[in-house]
Parts: structure tokens; sequence; C-alpha cells
């Protein structure tokens, strides 16, 4: 933090206190972290008991009465512009704490725990009666969470939930938002992929072993700028990434027929890892050093994995390391590559889709958790809806097929409703990053094409990263791109990439 008053102070003592729960949050990240990468089966029951312990700990720590002391004689003190911006952090993140009693949040770590790793097994027996039994405890208490938010905040039901991970945001301005895209994003789909069949992709010929795969995400993750003396890359079901800025770790899945699924992925947590690994360490441990909001967190991962990872140069970049790797085959031919990249094609799987038909999947979660959260919906009519949704944004059927439908994502398993939104946020963030970027430096697009990637990743390091949660978010994106959030540059950004004059 910058200069503290001479003599002890209650925002000092603040600062300690939050100091603390940082490291306990740092241990609480790693053991998570294992809990899904390397954990035997036999150990989830003592794990999800030894988490909820930990929940609890925390919870103390967050809520403890001489805090709200500690707020109140903190704002009469002499403090500069940082450390009022971390008074206002550390007072969001106590009321936050105290809207909750311990033992929900000891309640919620055990239904969470136990509904996510029955789903491991359950998702591929395509068991939705046995996932619906765990998911039922867990709609329960995160409907609770939400009721005591909302008395403490003054809040809907819903935005009580989506204000912990998007501050500020509320769901009429998403429903807003999504309901302009979900206007013309079908016929864009359609356009797109009409087009796209006028130029043929020739497909990678596989097996592509895991060993060469993890050497390529690791040797792309280095020209990502990813430090390996702070962070690491395993395997998990569902990539993710975790642990703590200090000790970054990501996560990735691979399969021997399809590099690309490892590969975009890995790049996706990437962009998560180096926001996290570039947060200012002068003001870690402290509220104002975490990453602004989950949206400008997907905006991170969204400008690696989308701006760049669907960026022509990229894929000129990407081609001798794929030789590399698995050997010469015409699929690696660059412009070949830009096209398997960016090629568009409804599918059910949220994490496997492009980026145009990304935004429908996460518009139909965003409805039925919304639905859940508000009573208008119940466990058993998640399905249909979800059928229902999928028809009518993508064109696919999925009935019966809940592997591959609603049990194919493991953030409702732990109850983190709320937090869907933030991906398709997140998409219009990096196109509106990315549109600022062109304007701020007008060689970027030939810096990309000749494989220099530091411009890009420099401005993001100086506008977003080094920033923390020093600026509420509209006035960081205003500070970073010279205006708040503004859909119109991930529609322009879309038209431009897949249907240029």
């Amino acid at each position: 933090m910058t200069t503290e008053p001479s003599a002890a102070s209650a925002y000092q003592a603040l600062c300690a206190a939050f100091a603390r729960i940082h490291r306990y949050e740092h241990l609480q990240g790693i053991v998570s972290w294992d809990q899904a990468a390397y954990m035997p089966p036999a150990g989830n029951e003592a794990r999800a008991a030894a988490l909820a312990e930990l929940a609890a700990l925390l919870h103390r720590l967050r809520t403890e009465p001489k805090i709200g002391h500690l707020l109140t004689q903190a704002d009469a003190e002499p403090l500069d512009a940082v450390q009022r911006a971390n008074l206002r952090e550390i007072r969001r993140h106590w009321l936050l704490a105290t809207a909750w009693p311990e033992d929900l949040v000891e309640r919620r770590a055990l239904a969470g725990a136990r509904c996510e790793h029955a789903w491991r097994s359950q998702r591929p027996a395509n068991d939705w009666a046995g996932f619906a039994a765990n998911l039922r405890p867990v709609l329960e208490i995160a409907r609770e969470e939400a009721r005591l938010l909302a008395e403490r905040s003054g809040l809907g039901l819903y935005d009580a939930l989506m204000d912990q991970y998007e501050p500020g945001m509320r769901a009429a301005e998403v429903a807003r938002l999504f309901g302009e895209v979900r206007r013309w994003l079908p016929g864009l789909i359609q356009q797109v992929v009409a087009r796209q069949t006028q130029a043929p992709v020739i497909d990678p010929v596989g097996p592509f072993s895991v060993p060469a795969q993890r050497g390529l995400c690791e040797q792309v993750m280095r020209r990502l700028g990813f430090d390996f003396q702070a962070g690491r890359l395993d395997v998990s079901t569902h990539p993710f990434s975790g642990g703590a800025p200090e000790d970054v770790r990501l996560t990735t899945r691979f399969v021997e027929d399809n590099f690309v699924l490892a590969l975009m992925g890995t790049i996706h947590e990437t962009g998560h890892g180096r926001y996290e690994q570039g947060l200012p360490r002068a003001w870690l441990g402290q509220p104002i050093g975490a990453a602004r909001s989950m949206a400008l967190h997907e905006s991170q991962s969204l400008s690696f994995e989308m701006q760049l990872g669907g960026h022509p140069g990229f894929a000129r970049l990407l081609a001798p390391l794929l030789v590399e790797a698995f050997g010469a085959q015409p699929a690696f031919e660059p412009l070949n590559l830009h096209r398997l990249l960016t090629r568009v094609k409804p599918g059910l799987i949220r994490v496997e889709a492009d980026e145009v038909t990304y935004p429908a999947h996460v518009i139909l979660r965003f409805e039925i958790e919304r639905a859940l959260i508000e009573g208008e919906a119940e466990v058993d009519d998640i399905p249909a809806m979800w059928d229902e949704r999928m028809q009518s944004l993508l064109g696919l059927d999925t009935r019966g097929n809940f592997r591959d439908g609603p049990m194919q994502d493991i953030h409702w398993t732990d109850g983190s409703f709320g937090y869907f939104p933030c991906y398709s946020l997140g998409a219009m963030y990096a196109a509106q990053w990315f549109a600022a970027m062109r304007r701020d430096l007008p060689g970027l697009d030939a810096s990309i094409d000749a494989g220099d990637l530091s411009p890009a990743l420099d401005w993001l390091s100086a506008r977003i990263w080094s920033q923390a949660s020093q600026w509420p978010t509209d006035e960081l994106a205003q500070r970073a791109s010279g205006e708040t959030l503004n859909p119109a540059h991930f529609r322009a950004h879309l038209e431009r990439r897949y249907l240029p004059d």
C-alpha cells in the first residue's frame, strides 16, 4: 500500500486483518485446486469437511465485530486516495460477508462439494435424476443467500447474487444488453455459417499425444507471458484458473483427437492467469489489490482466447509451433489454421463454442438461473427450459441429453448463481479494449501479424491489470477506453472478423 499514517490507526488495523484473511484465502485456493486436479476420490468427504471448516473460519475473520468499529474510525482518518479506495473495497467485502450467518457458509461449502464431486460421475452417466437431487439443496441455499443479501443491500434477489461477481451491474441491464444480442445473433450465426461454407477447412489429422499437447500449451503460455515461477498448468475435468495471485494454478483437459480444445482452453485460462500475475504486488493482501470484477476477469481470458487467438497473425505465430509439436501437415498452414480457429458451428458445449455462438450459451444460462433464484422455476424445470432455449437460440435438439445440456458446467454445483452473465459481459469488454487499443496503437494489427504480442499485453497491463480494484468498474472502463461498457463494439468486432466487406 502507499504511505501509511505514522501512528497506529484504524486503517492500519483493517489492513492487517485483511492481509490475514488473504493468507487463509491463499490456502483455500490451493486446497480447492488440489480437490479438482489431484485429490483421490475417497478423499472427498474429508476434503469437503475441511473446506467447510476453512470457509467458516474465514467467515468469522471477515465478520469480526471490531471491523465495523474500525471502518467507522478509519473514515475520520487522514487517508490518501489509494487508501480511501481500499477502505471502500474493505467496506464492500464486510457488508457482503456480514449478511450471512456462519452456519449458512458452512452448509454451502458442504452442499457444493458433495454436488460437484457426484457430478463428476453423474455427468458421464447422463444421470439427471441423481444430479437434480444434489442440486436442489444447493439451490435452496443460494436462495437463502440471495434473500439475506437482498435484505442487507436493498437489491433484488438475483441482483444481490450478481453483485458479488459484478459490482454495480443489475439484472435489468443485463436483460437489456442480452435482449439486443438475442435479436441479431441468430441471423448473424446463419450468415456466418453460410459464408464459411464457401471457404472449406482442412481438419488436422491426429492422434495428438497428450505429452506433445502439454508441451505445446506450455510453450504458447510462455509466448503469452505467463510466469511459470509463479504458477503452473495441470489437468481437471473442467478447465479453470485458481490458486492465488502469488501462485496461479491453471488447468486444462486433453483429448488425443482434438488438440484445439486443450490449446484454446489453455489460452483462455492464461488470460485469467496473466491478470492475476499482473495485479500490483504492493497491494496484494488488500481488497484494492484484487481483480475488479468477474466480467473484467473474463474480458482478459477472452482478450487472449478470442481477440488474440482469432487474429490471423496469431495463426501465423502458432503454425511453426504445431509443426514442431505434431509434425507437418496441410492443416497447419496459417490460412487454414486461422479458418479452423475461427470456424463457427452451433454446438452443445459452452466451453467449446466459437465466439459467435458463445453468447447464446450465456443468455440461456442467465435466463434459467435468474428464474431459479427468483422462484419462478425449480430444478425439475431446467431440462425443458434448456431444450426450448437451445432450439430457439442455436437450432439444436438437446432433449434427453443432460450430459451435454444442463449438466455440462460446474458453476451451479457450488451455488455460483449470478456468475454466468460475466462471460458475455467480458466478451463485450474485450471487444471494447481492442477497439481502444487500435485507436491508441495504430500499428497494433501489424505487430500481431509479425508475431509481436507485447503492444497488446502491455496495454492490458497498464490499463487493466495494474489498476486492480482502485476504481469502480465504470470508472475503470472510462479510464481504460474512454467510455463505459458499450456493446456496439462487440457486434462490430464479430461483423468485421466474420462478415468482412
